[in-house]
């Protein structure tokens, strides 16, 4: 009798260990846009899916829906934020004026490379600057691309006067304000459309980012290519709070440990190698590739971008947001300190 009751108590332990065990077990599901065979999503947000999962001794488990499977790219932060995905990677400029503080680091003469603007975007959060615009979410860390320049299927851009009239596409409200000034007609579309607007004759050419040429296969389509800095994409990773919360504390602590500025610079790193394969790809096609290094001091391309500059600023302001110049320099003074890495 006294076996079988030493035998039911440890049937009842293990049984309960069991329990216990699958219980602290949480799979946490995250969306983004970047296609599933691309450098993004397995470089970045994969890479840093199976660091969670290693530090938590798989306690933690990201599943991945990437090419907005789960969520549009438009609408990746409102998933985040209530609760259809646990976790959102999605460019901010994506949500028209929801970031338009984050969004200052978009403007020319921020970031000279995805490792500097990451750097940036993440000093800015971590210095409190852009709190209020992400308050119905948890950010995990910002990245951003490195400069955007401007890709056509058969104009060779030199000066903005080569732009007049052509339908290009661009990623965000502050890459098309630049756009304009310099005489192209913006068109807004979130990058998984690009390739198909390309083929059906929608656009004409697109700013885009080494690094997207690659990963959307943009390549393929384009044949002129002219390396204007003028802009920058930012990106966020961010979680739903009641997600977090729900936590146990041990796990917690492995997301707090892969947050901020060291995957910010992980994302930036990998973003930078990106850029140069995507250029590598474009010369190995023999296409033709124009260099602009600093336009904000070239006599053709100045002014439509300081005025363009000038004139986000100013917009900010008429909304009510009027410490945006004082984030501006915040900005400027973190592009120093963090340096073109």
């Amino acid at each position: 009798m006294k076996m079988s009751l030493s035998r039911c108590v440890l049937a009842a332990a293990i049984a309960g260990l069991a329990v216990s065990s699958a219980q602290a077990e949480t799979t946490l599901r995250m969306a983004h846009f970047w296609p599933g065979p691309s450098g993004v999503n397995e470089d970045v947000l994969q890479a840093w899916a199976d660091t969670i999962a290693e530090e938590s001794n798989g306690d933690l488990t990201i599943q991945m829906f990437p090419a907005g499977t789960l969520a549009k790219p438009d609408s990746i932060y409102e998933a985040a934020a209530n609760g259809i995905a646990d976790i959102g990677a999605t460019a901010q400029g994506y949500t028209a004026g929801r970031f338009p503080l984050s969004q200052i680091v978009e403007l020319p003469g921020v970031a000279g490379t995805a490792t500097q603007g990451a750097c940036v975007l993440q000093t800015l959060f971590d210095d409190g600057h852009l709190d209020s615009e992400y308050e119905d979410t948890r950010p995990l860390f910002m990245f951003t691309t490195g400069p955007g320049g401007i890709h056509t299927i058969d104009t060779d851009v030199q000066t903005p006067a080569d732009l007049e009239g052509l339908r290009i596409r661009r990623p965000t409200a502050v890459a098309g304000e630049m756009l304009e000034n310099m005489g192209a007609s913006p068109v807004g579309m979130p990058a998984p459309d690009i390739y198909t607007s390309m083929q059906r004759g929608v656009i004409d050419g697109l700013s885009f980012p080494w690094e997207g040429l690659k990963g959307f296969r943009i390549n393929e389509l384009v044949n002129y290519h002219t390396e204007v800095p003028f802009y920058t994409l930012i990106f966020v990773a961010t979680m739903n709070q009641r997600s977090y919360d729900s936590l146990s504390p041990e796990q917690q602590a492995v997301i707090d440990n892969n947050s901020g500025m060291k995957w910010a610079e992980n994302a930036g790193a990998v973003f930078d190698r990106l850029d140069v394969e995507g250029k590598q790809e474009a010369a190995d096609a023999g296409h033709t590739i124009r260099e602009i290094a600093n336009p904000l001091e070239h006599p053709d391309w100045q002014e439509p971008l300081e005025t363009g500059i000038e004139n986000y600023l100013t917009q900010l302001e008429e909304r009510g947001l009027d410490q945006a110049r004082d984030v501006y320099q915040a900005a400027l003074a973190a592009s120093e300190s963090c340096g073109a890495q």
